[in-house]
Parts: structure tokens; C-alpha cells; sequence
């Protein structure tokens, strides 16, 4: 369960991880491919590209690539994908247009109005390991109310490196216990307590489908744990 409370008082910034935090990429993706592509298996092809995301940044982490964007890895692990799933001839043009459905993510149903309260008390920014471009286009089209758009992109290195949770203190010169990060998932937030930063986990059960429900009870180390964006604005008094 969640043990030590932070103070609201204290607390400044709130950075968000965004893919599935804040967006349903699952669904997202799945409905896009199932409505450019009918009898193609949207759940499986979404859940497929999402996989080859962390080996993908793996290489970038360990120096076998140099640095990369999200974009440029998500289309890497698309070109592998596509023979997959019948679709190795797609031209140029359709898989730049694929691609960019990462760009046309949806929110949760929680997500506009939940930070759109928490925003009257605290500064909010993304910290998400996709690129600059991508964030802003995704928050322009969902109407997601950022002060700040920070990214891995930004420090050059992705979580869990510890220049990004240390990089949004920095930026905003604070201490890292100003600043929360809020997640879905817990690796990412207990390699931003590391760092010194408060966490907020946020249920999202559906990441992965309706298929493939996520377990999101209570871990030990999480300073709040809230079923929604709008229940985390509850608890932070928003």
C-alpha cells in the first residue's frame, strides 16, 4: 500500500509518463490499424509494435545505435513487423502515415479533465521517452494542458537513466523531492524514487486491452496510488 504521504505544500511539478499514463496507445492502435486495414488483428498488431519498444531502446542504451527518436525506433520495429501481418507491401507513404498514429493517440477518459484540475495547483510537464515532436502533436489533437513539454529527447538518455527524473528538477531548478512523477507503471516510478522524487501510481487496467487486463493492485514504495487522473487530483486537493 502507499506509505509516506508527500506534502502538497511541498510539491511543485507534476511530470507524467505518457503511453498509457496518459493516452490509450492499445486502443488507439488498434483501432486505426483495424479501420485502414480491416481483417488484420489490431490487438495483437498493437501489442506486437509495443514490444519491440524497451529492445529497441536497449540498443540505443548500450551504444549499438546511436542516438535515436521514438519515431525512428517505432518505424524500425514497424518494418520488422509488417510481414507478420501480411502487410510487407505497403509503400512508403502508408508506413509514414502508420508511424504517425503514435501521434494520434487518444486520452483516457479521465485524462483532459483530471489535469486540467491538477494544473490550477501545480506546474505540469511530460516526461515520456518519446520524442518533442510527437508529444506536441499528440497534446495539440487530445487537448492535453502541458506548461511544459520535456522528453527524453531533451537529456539524451531514456528512463530509466537517471538524467531524466533529475533532468525535470534541473529544468525547473527544484530539489527532486518537488517533483512527482505520476505512471502507470512501476518500474519507472521506482526509478524516479531513486532519484528522490515522489510517485504516483495510476491505474490503468486496460493498457494492453480488454484481453490482456494488467494487474494494478497497490505496491509497496508508491506515495499515492489513485484509480484515475480525476482521483489523483482528489487526493492532491485539486
Amino acid at each position: 500500500m502507499p506509505n509516506v504521504s508527500p506534502q502538497p505544500d511541498q510539491l511543485q511539478v507534476l511530470a507524467f509518463d505518457i503511453f498509457g499514463t496518459v493516452v490509450d496507445w492499445h486502443g488507439s492502435l488498434k483501432a486505426e490499424v483495424e479501420a485502414l486495414y480491416p481483417g488484420i488483428d489490431g490487438d495483437a498488431f498493437a501489442n506486437a509494435w509495443r514490444a519491440g519498444y524497451r529492445p529497441a531502446m536497449a540498443r540505443v542504451m548500450s551504444g549499438e545505435l546511436g542516438w535515436t527518436r521514438i519515431d525512428d525506433l517505432h518505424r524500425m520495429i514497424l518494418d520488422s513487423l509488417l510481414p507478420d501481418f501480411g502487410l510487407a507491401h505497403l509503400d512508403e507513404a502508408a508506413r509514414v502515415h502508420l508511424n504517425r498514429a503514435w501521434h494520434r493517440l487518444n486520452p483516457w477518459p479521465d485524462s483532459v479533465a483530471g489535469l486540467t484540475r491538477l494544473r490550477r495547483r501545480y506546474t505540469l510537464c511530460t516526461l515520456s521517452n518519446g520524442n518533442i515532436g510527437l508529444l506536441a502533436d499528440m497534446a495539440k489533437r487530445a487537448g492535453l494542458p502541458w506548461d511544459c513539454i520535456l522528453s527524453a529527447e531533451v537529456f539524451r538518455a531514456y528512463k530509466p537513466d537517471p538524467r531524466t527524473y533529475l533532468g525535470v528538477a534541473s529544468t525547473f531548478d527544484l530539489r527532486p523531492d518537488q517533483v512527482m512523477l505520476v505512471a502507470a507503471h512501476h518500474d519507472d516510478l521506482e526509478a524516479a524514487r531513486g532519484c528522490g522524487l515522489y510517485s504516483a501510481y495510476i491505474e490503468r487496467p486496460l493498457e494492453f486491452g480488454a484481453a490482456h487486463v494488467k494487474d494494478v493492485s497497490p505496491v509497496a514504495g508508491n506515495h499515492l496510488h489513485a484509480a484515475s487522473l480525476e482521483a489523483l487530483a482528489d487526493q492532491l486537493g485539486c
